[in-house]
């Protein structure tokens, strides 16, 4: 984990964001603060050229149009051509009908990696257990999409990563469980946002980069660097737990700490492998 965030500070990737309209800044800012550059190129005139030229490319369900839903495809036309990576959010899959049925279509054109919340993920595989969630709140345990996340893995070849209390990485040989954060973050605007716009960056960094890491690598340093971040921010200097507003003001800078130091990674978090082969 710490020479992929190492890499991502060298190699500096452009990530393109079509995201939710509540976090552009705030997803624009997480980037800057890792050591990454954001592209907020969300028109479909502009973004299968754009995708070809960037080093990474979010696609987030959050709040689409119809232009962004066709900018959408258009930047994965584009990245496919191009062979960038690319991260699909499926934000609230399962509950509107126009979103599960675009998410559940798009990736079938192989993100290198799907990142979402347990119901989500079983909601995008198909299963009717999440029900797509309580708006963009998962009504399911992590524990509970292991399978789904096998299928989309299996599906896709790509890695699939499960946000919760204790994160789930998933691809077709190995199975990451990732404890680390803080409950703060699911109480401010963009955290989760801006955890797939920063696993895009670190899935072009590791592409670009000389240290042989794994695109499941590349995602799991993601969660890590941004759980690390919120562990960090969660209490003051004299050991007092920060509320909403300064938490993330504090996790931004966390943000940047992290990205300075990745020696501190290790101590913030802990990672359980498993291999598919037998994870049961």
């Amino acid at each position: 984990m710490v020479h992929a965030v190492h890499d991502l500070r060298q190699h500096a990737p452009l990530v393109q964001c079509i995201t939710n309209q509540v976090v552009p800044q705030i997803t624009a800012n997480a980037l800057l603060a890792a050591g990454a550059a954001p592209a907020m190129v969300d028109t479909p005139e502009e973004a299968a050229d754009f995708a070809a030229i960037a080093s990474g490319l979010l696609v987030n369900t959050g709040s689409p149009t119809a232009a962004q839903y066709s900018a959408m495809g258009e930047a994965v036309r584009g990245a496919t051509a191009a062979h960038t990576p690319w991260v699909l959010d499926p934000v609230a899959c399962g509950g509107p009908a126009a979103r599960t049925e675009f998410s559940r279509d798009i990736v079938t054109r192989h993100p290198a990696a799907v990142r979402g919340n347990a119901s989500e993920v079983i909601a995008l595989d198909g299963g009717v257990e999440g029900g797509g969630g309580r708006g963009v709140d998962s009504t399911d345990e992590v524990d509970t999409a292991l399978q789904a996340a096998r299928s989309l893995a299996k599906r896709t070849d790509g890695v699939i990563a499960v946000s919760g209390p204790r994160d789930l990485i998933v691809s077709t040989t190995r199975a990451s469980w990732l404890t680390s954060g803080d409950p703060m973050m699911q109480r401010v605007i963009g955290t989760g946002c801006s955890l797939g716009a920063l696993t895009a960056a670190y899935l072009g960094a590791a592409r670009t980069g000389s240290g042989g890491l794994t695109d499941h690598d590349a995602v799991l340093a993601a969660h890590a660097h941004v759980g690390a971040a919120g562990t960090l921010a969660a209490r003051d200097h004299d050991g007092h737990r920060r509320g909403p507003g300064s938490f993330a003001v504090a996790w931004l800078d966390a943000l940047d700490t992290v990205a300075e130091d990745p020696s501190v990674i290790p101590g913030l978090v802990s990672v359980e492998e498993t291999t598919e082969e037998t994870a049961g």
